[in-house]
């Protein structure tokens, strides 16, 4: 019998893979269920536009009663709330997370966010804050939220 995890995940694959293939495009590295690169471009007329990211995603057996941990892999975007280690200080991947919340819903989120940048700008506290997470995950943080776009 399918695990709620995989169940839920194949029906947010599903709808990625319906309603967002021209947005983003999902890959399982290893063919793993729990962990998803998610490549997108950056919005026509925002200031990432035509930029290539990728967000990896990883699920715990809890999902989606839980976050996934959502970084970016590669080059991060510069902006203020993505750290040069690709953690994202976004609220809904921690506190305001919901079971409504989806993988799609996550991704425009993300976008969103990028879309609403007025300047490219790193977090004030990168350099101190990329050191002091070396070797943790996201989730291993307590994320406080400054302004109503994180």
């Amino acid at each position: 019998m399918q695990s709620r995890m995989a169940k839920r995940l194949q029906k947010d694959l599903e709808q990625m893979q319906k309603s967002y293939a021209d947005q983003f495009n999902v890959r399982m590295p290893n063919n793993d269920i729990k962990h998803w690169i998610v490549a997108f471009e950056g919005a026509k007329g925002t200031l990432y536009q035509g930029e290539k990211f990728e967000l990896q995603f990883k699920f715990s057996n809890e999902y989606p009663i839980e976050s996934p941990e959502v970084i970016f892999i590669g080059k991060p975007p510069e902006h203020e709330h993505i750290y040069s280690n690709g953690f994202i200080c976004l609220s809904i991947l921690f506190d305001e997370w919901s079971a409504a919340l989806t993988v799609s819903s996550v991704c425009l989120s993300i976008q969103s966010m990028l879309s609403s940048a007025t300047k490219k700008m790193k977090p004030p506290n990168d350099a101190e804050f990329v050191k002091r997470a070396a070797g943790r995950g996201p989730k291993s943080f307590l994320w406080s939220y400054h302004d109503e776009k994180c």
